[in-house]
C-alpha cells in the first residue's frame, strides 16, 4: 500500500503544481464577483462539483447545483461553472449555451483546455490529468483508475479555492461554520 500511496499522493502534487496560477486566480475572481454560481458536473466529477458548491454556500455566496430543484435561472452577473475532464458532454454543451444565451459568464474546469467545452468558456481553468478519455493506452499513466486522478485533483484544488475565497471575501472560519447545516 505504501508504494501505491506514495505513486497517487506524487501524481496528485504534480496536477495541482502545473494549474496556471492566473487561471486559479481568474476562478476565484469571477466566483467572488459573480451574483449567483450555478455548478455542474457528471459522474464523479458532479460529486466534487456539489462539494464545491456546498463550501461556497458555507461561504455565504449564491450558489447552486443545475438539476436541483431549488436552483434558480442565471442571467448577466452570474457564473456557471461545469466540469468537462475528458474535454465535452453534451449536457455542458447545452447548458453553456443556456447560460451564454441568458447573458451568464461561463467557467470551464477541466483536463483538456484545448477541448470545445473550453473552446466556449469565458474562463477555463485546465487541471492537466488522467480522465476517462485518456485512462487506455500509451496516454494511461496513473496508478488510479480511470478518471479518479482528474477527480482527485478537483477535490483538493476546490478546497484551495475556497480557502482563496475565503480569503479574498473576508469570512471567518466561524462564519463558514455557522452556514453549515444543523440537519445531519
Amino acid at each position: 500500500m505504501t508504494t501505491l500511496h506514495g505513486r497517487a499522493l506524487d501524481e496528485l502534487r504534480g496536477c495541482l503544481d502545473a494549474v496556471r496560477s492566473e487561471e486559479f486566480d481568474g476562478a476565484v475572481a469571477a466566483i467572488a464577483a459573480a451574483g449567483r454560481v450555478a455548478l455542474y458536473g457528471v459522474g464523479r466529477e458532479g460529486l466534487q462539483i456539489r462539494g464545491l458548491a456546498m463550501r461556497l454556500f458555507h461561504l455565504g455566496l449564491k450558489a447552486a447545483v443545475v438539476g436541483d430543484m431549488t436552483t434558480p435561472p442565471v442571467g448577466a452577473g452570474d457564473l456557471l461553472v461545469v466540469s468537462a475532464g475528458p474535454g465535452d458532454f453534451s449536457t455542458v454543451s447545452a447548458l453553456i449555451g443556456v447560460a451564454q444565451d441568458a447573458g451568464a459568464r461561463v467557467l470551464v474546469v477541466t483536463a483538456e483546455p484545448a477541448g470545445a467545452a473550453a473552446k466556449r468558456a469565458d474562463l477555463v481553468l485546465a487541471v492537466p490529468a488522467q480522465t476517462m478519455a485518456s485512462d487506455r493506452g500509451a496516454a494511461a499513466n496513473s496508478v488510479l483508475p480511470m478518471g479518479s486522478l482528474y477527480e482527485g485533483a478537483l477535490y483538493i484544488l476546490f478546497e484551495i479555492l475556497v480557502l482563496s475565497l475565503r480569503e479574498r471575501l473576508g469570512v471567518s472560519p466561524a462564519q463558514m461554520r455557522a452556514n453549515h447545516t444543523n440537519l445531519e
